[in-house]
């Protein structure tokens, strides 16, 4: 099994009681080039950051005897243990994604993605946390106004409440914040969330409907802490802006 060597740099720790999976995911995260930790299920997880273990970023598997994937969570945020997670599960409502992003993870993986998607999540979480190379390192938090961004755990929070945002959400506030007062564009907005160039939807810009939806979600979470929460304004035919006093 691929993993990372003692004095290595640890870049995430994979905790699944499944090992047949967590030694595929964990071996193909190394040929990705990442330095990894295989951790069979909780009380192994627990043992490992209750001694000197670290790691920048978690990756949970949701249904584990012993402790689920959020019991686990929990327990190690109370050893001390800050780094933003993300959970692996078959489980699709929305009813557990709202769980455990209220618990504090920063995304919610199906186990049925690809593993190129699992990836590309994984990295989004790491450059959050890390700076790439060649880049200045990143301020932990920014505060634009009411709002506070702590980048290190893509946590949110508007007037002291923590907004339940999806990685992909928090992604596009700070994009808007940071242009706060300027306009950015639905294909700016789309190509945070996907990547430059992805086409979506019918027709040359199919992506605006996906923008719509996003931006409502967002929106929906502001006000359900804040129902006078206003920061989030439309320039019609064009995109979005962030109103840092509204």
């Amino acid at each position: 099994m691929t993993d990372a060597s003692p004095d290595a740099p640890l870049d995430i720790a994979v905790v699944d009681d499944d090992a047949l999976f967590l030694e595929t995911l964990v071996g193909n995260l190394g040929d990705a080039g990442l330095q990894v930790k295989a951790l069979h299920g909780p009380n192994q997880a627990l043992d490992y950051f209750s001694g000197s273990g670290q790691a920048s970023v978690l990756l949970l598997d949701w249904q584990m005897p012993e402790l689920d994937g959020p019991e686990l969570l929990q327990k190690l945020r109370e050893q001390g243990v800050t780094a933003p997670a993300l959970f692996l599960t078959g489980l699709t409502q929305p009813i557990y994604e709202e769980r455990g992003l209220k618990l504090g993870a920063v995304d919610f993986i199906e186990k049925s993605k690809s593993f190129s998607v699992i990836l590309h999540r994984v990295k989004l979480v790491l450059n959050g946390v890390k700076a790439l190379p060649g880049e200045a390192p990143r301020p932990l938090v920014e505060t634009f106004g009411p709002l506070e961004l702590h980048h290190d755990s893509a946590r949110a929070l508007w007037r002291t409440h923590v907004i339940p945002l999806t990685l992909s959400e928090f992604r596009v506030v700070a994009l808007l914040a940071g242009r706060a007062g300027g306009d950015v564009p639905y294909r700016g907005i789309y190509d945070v969330v996907r990547g430059e160039g992805f086409r979506a939807g019918s027709g040359e810009e199919g992506y605006r409907a996906n923008v719509r939806a996003l931006i409502k979600r967002i929106r929906q979470k502001f006000r359900e802490a804040d129902p006078e929460f206003a920061a989030l304004d439309n320039y019609a035919g064009f995109g979005y802006r962030w109103i840092e006093n509204p």
